[in-house]
């Protein structure tokens, strides 16, 4: 389902455009430019966003609502592992500007990200072997895992270097160009997973070679600045060791728990509940993904000018003011969707109102984590982050395990999770906000 960019397109993880590295390439732009780049880049992002409702809806239409959960899984699969696709050597390229660090670092990131597909394919070709999933499905799952793992090396060069513009083309590309695809499909052969899937793979491969052709001068010097070697690819590695071990299972704990209903899907015997979770889900999504957008560079870029005492302080108002913003927004998404529900009475996503207020509760919370998490960087206890993500996915987990079937009143546990989680962080934000933060306590032969 083409539909699902409005899901897919930088949660955690990413697609595109993703609000964390937006925050990192504040720091590269002159001073006073960055809050401007970012609301650029926000407001690119969102008109991508309204682009792809259209969709969305279209595809609510056309599809059945199995065919939701089922793409829903699929979406979120991919999603996970694009995170681990480059093991997060890609933010190295935030630490400065010498060129044969970016080189080194971009090598690095390519090679691994080659032999982590190369990995994929393998087992999905030995899955389609053995007959448990189609060869149709598991060579579209390649490709767009392939897809998602160039626009995250292209996202992050651009982004480190600026270009905002390329980055938020790339993100209006394939929001016109994957519900064009499904309706490509669809319409002439009739709606089936086969064709979500593919214009899912179009999709982020028509992105990813717009973005990657926009960077390609920029590409070809990272690529050839020094001779490959074995020895420069291991010594990079080790250098740079800290992102695997620290931040890619930070950024895999935070998106399962902003897909946890997902894991629920499964475990229902009606599929039509599930399909109005897996499209409430992206619903809101959409706001979702909105707030982070906007709020990330200029949260980030208002604290950067701001040092000591009057940084703390900065930061509390910030966090009592993204509260009573992302409260507001959800709670008005929650009451449209309440009021909308009776004029579905005669179609078959009638009682869609009521989940998307429930979920409401969890996007909030999935919301005000995204930039809580990012000023949580600044703390003095910056792995705090990390505990509390883990701690969030297993409650949820036994949460899941605890009420054994998808319903209301488990969606309404994980909402309570969701903003329990959220509630950790703005503590550490009021509490522990200050010191050297992430980069600081690492230590010094595997800072990122």
């Amino acid at each position: 389902m083409a539909a699902h960019v409005t899901f897919e397109r930088a949660l955690a993880p990413l697609s595109a455009v993703r609000p964390e590295l937006a925050q990192n390439a504040l720091r590269t732009l002159r001073p006073g430019g960055g809050g401007a780049a970012g609301l650029m880049l926000a407001l690119r992002y969102v008109q991508a966003r309204f682009l792809s409702v259209w969709g969305l809806l279209i595809a609510a239409l056309l599809c059945p609502p199995q065919m939701f959960a089922d793409f829903a899984i699929y979406s979120a699969l991919a999603n996970f592992l694009s995170i681990a696709a480059l093991l997060r050597f890609e933010t190295v390229f935030f630490q400065n500007s010498d060129p044969d660090r970016l080189g080194r670092a971009f090598r690095l990131s390519l090679v691994a990200g080659c032999g982590f597909l190369a990995l994929v394919a393998l087992a999905a070709f030995v899955s389609s072997g053995l007959g448990l999933v189609l060869a149709g499905h598991a060579a579209l799952f390649v490709l767009s895992l392939a897809g998602r793992a160039a626009i995250r090396l292209a996202t992050a060069e651009a982004t480190a270097e600026g270009d905002f513009r390329a980055i938020g083309n790339a993100g209006l590309v394939q929001a016109l160009i994957q519900p064009s695809a499904m309706l490509a499909l669809i319409l002439p052969f009739g709606a089936s997973s086969l064709a979500l899937f593919a214009a899912d793979a179009i999709g982020h491969a028509v992105s990813a070679t717009y973005l990657s052709w926009r960077r390609r001068f920029a590409f070809q010097q990272l690529a050839l600045r020094a001779e490959w070697s074995l020895r420069e690819l291991r010594r990079s590695a080790r250098q740079w060791s800290a992102a695997p071990r620290f931040l890619l299972p930070s950024a895999l704990l935070s998106f399962g728990f902003s897909v946890a209903p997902l894991f629920a899907l499964p475990f229902t015997s009606d599929p039509i509940f599930a399909a109005h979770v897996a499209l409430a889900m992206r619903l809101l999504d959409v706001p979702t993904q909105m707030f982070g957008a906007v709020t990330l560079p200029l949260v980030m870029s208002s604290l950067r000018r701001r040092q000591g005492p009057a940084r703390r302080r900065w930061a509390r108002i910030l966090t009592v003011g993204l509260v009573v913003v992302a409260f507001a927004l959800f709670a008005g998404a929650a009451g449209f969707a309440l009021i909308l529900d009776p004029w579905l009475e005669e179609t078959q996503w009638h009682g869609i109102g009521a989940v998307l207020a429930i979920l409401s509760l969890f996007y909030a919370g999935i919301a005000l984590v995204s930039p809580l998490n990012e000023i949580g960087t600044l703390s003095r206890d910056p792995q705090h982050p990390m505990v509390i993500n883990a701690v969030a996915a297993v409650a949820t987990v036994a949460i899941i395990a605890w009420f054994g079937k998808l319903s209301p009143a488990l969606l309404c546990a994980v909402g309570v999770m969701s903003l329990l989680r959220m509630g950790a962080h703005a503590c550490l934000t009021w509490t522990g906000f200050g010191g050297r933060g992430a980069a600081g306590r690492l230590p010094q032969g595997s800072r990122i």
